[in-house]
C-alpha cells in the first residue's frame, strides 16, 4: 500500500548508506539524528508515492500526511 500517508521508518536515515550497504537486507545506520520516511502521502506530489522514495525528518517532527505502519511478527 503506499498513496495514503509517507510512512515513519524504524530506519536511521543517511544520505549515502545505501552507497556503501549490503547487497542483501540493508538494515541502515545504527543511529543518527533523522529517521526514514518512505513513500508519499495524499496531500504530496505524485513523484513522492513511490515505496522506493526515501525522505528523512527529526523523530519529534510532525504532520497530517505522516504516519506509520504496524506489523505483526509471528
Amino acid at each position: 500500500m503506499s498513496g495514503n500517508v509517507c510512512e515513519w521508518c524504524q530506519d536511521w536515515y543517511a544520505a549515502d548508506y545505501y552507497a556503501n550497504s549490503p547487497a542483501s537486507d540493508p538494515h541502515g545506520p545504527t543511529s543518527g539524528s533523522f529517521r526514514v520516511l518512505r513513500g508519499g502521502g495524499w496531500e504530496g506530489a505524485a513523484q513522492t508515492c513511490p515505496v522506493a522514495g526515501r525522505f528523512s525528518d527529526s523523530p519529534g517532527y510532525r504532520e497530517i500526511n505522516l504516519g506509520f505502519r504496524l506489523v505483526l511478527v509471528p
